[in-house]
């Protein structure tokens, strides 16, 4: 059944459309704070770019991290269920580029970098699109390298809500609940970095997104999602 839903453009548009709505729901009903975030907020005052990173798992309730007036573009899977998320969040006025780390990466990540230089941020999920979870990929801190923009991460936790048994621990956070949005530190990456400098670089991204995770379900009175082991896959 999910499967002849998912094949249908027309009932695609009206599921991600629904998302959508779902997302403002929760935004709307809910007690949001916002933790951190004077970095990002300077470089949307100055008009300078930089890479928003977060995990797959929290992605829900990532449009209402951004201000409607600031252009971004996200890195999307190109797989359906990425088109799904590109098509939901479209709503929101993110602009995607479709890509991964397994299909059109090196594609994307020139989409990406062409984006940055033009003075619009970029958004990244390092663990996704098929884990393992809470494991930064290198992309991010290619990006940051190539580009000369920091990386900054953000999350979300909520008090209400429900994490699925899915790879990324997807946290959906029910309507009429407390949240909060988390913000870390910028993180640069040099440009004449080397191989050893580009990995210390991304276990900082890993890290810092773990830290500031944790530290939002903390908030929120929340158990802790762990990081998949080095030897998992999604």
């Amino acid at each position: 059944m999910l499967k002849r839903i998912l094949k249908s453009d027309g009932l695609r548009r009206a599921l991600c459309w629904l998302g959508s709505l779902y997302i403002r729901l929760v935004h709307a009903t809910g007690r949001w704070q916002v933790v951190g975030g004077d970095a990002a907020r300077a470089h949307w005052a100055a008009g300078t770019p930089f890479i928003l990173c977060f995990w797959h798992g929290r992605l829900l309730m990532m449009p209402h991290c951004w201000p409607r007036d600031k252009a971004i573009h996200m890195l999307i899977s190109q797989h359906r269920d990425g088109q799904i998320i590109a098509r939901t969040v479209g709503h929101f006025g993110i602009k995607t580029v479709a890509g991964s780390s397994s299909k059109g990466g090196a594609q994307a990540l020139r989409a990406m970098v062409k984006a940055l230089k033009a003075g619009d941020c970029v958004g990244i999920t390092p663990d996704g699109p098929r884990g393992p979870r809470m494991r930064a990929t290198d992309g991010a801190v290619a990006l940051a390298r190539l580009s000369g923009a920091p990386i900054i991460p953000a999350t979300f936790g909520a008090a209400r809500g429900k994490v699925l048994q899915s790879w990324d621990r997807f946290l959906v956070a029910w309507p009429f609940g407390r949240g909060v949005i988390v913000w870390g530190d910028p993180i640069e990456v040099p440009r004449d970095a080397d191989a050893a400098q580009l990995d210390a670089a991304r276990l900082r991204v890993e890290g810092a997104l773990n830290a500031i995770t944790a530290e939002a379900d903390r908030l929120t009175g929340r158990a802790p999602v762990e990081p998949a082991m080095a030897e998992e896959t999604s």
